[in-house]
């Protein structure tokens, strides 16, 4: 059974850093594109990040330059790295991982930024 485990995520101040795991088990991360999200509490998802299985990447305006996503294939974990945190960076943040018509979604952790 496949499984993400996003991990990583809490209590921040703004202008602090968080880095966020994406732990996958039962595939092998390297073979799909995997993707963030966040919701914030009472908003819809929105698209934070992707890496694609040949590691390009690509960002959302609102996190570009002060995001980074990048996989470790030994781990089978993609990350996401964030610094510069701001209050409007506060939700839930999800993992996906999709190819050929599957997708799999983590359960999610929550990034809280506020002083």
């Amino acid at each position: 059974q496949v499984q993400l485990v996003e991990s990583g995520g809490g209590l921040v101040q703004p202008g602090g850093s968080l880095r966020l795991s994406c732990a996958a088990s039962g595939i092998t991360s390297s073979f799909y594109s995997t993707e963030w999200y966040r919701q914030p509490l009472g908003k819809r998802r929105v698209w934070v990040a992707t890496i694609s299985s040949g590691g390009s990447t690509a960002y959302a305006d609102s996190v570009k330059g002060r995001t980074t996503i990048s996989r470790d294939n030994v781990k089978n974990t993609v990350f996401l790295q964030m610094n510069n945190l701001k209050p409007e960076d506060t939700a839930v943040y999800f993992c996906r991982a999709a190819a050929g018509g599957y997708q799999y979604w983590g359960q999610g952790t929550q990034v809280t930024v506020s002083s």
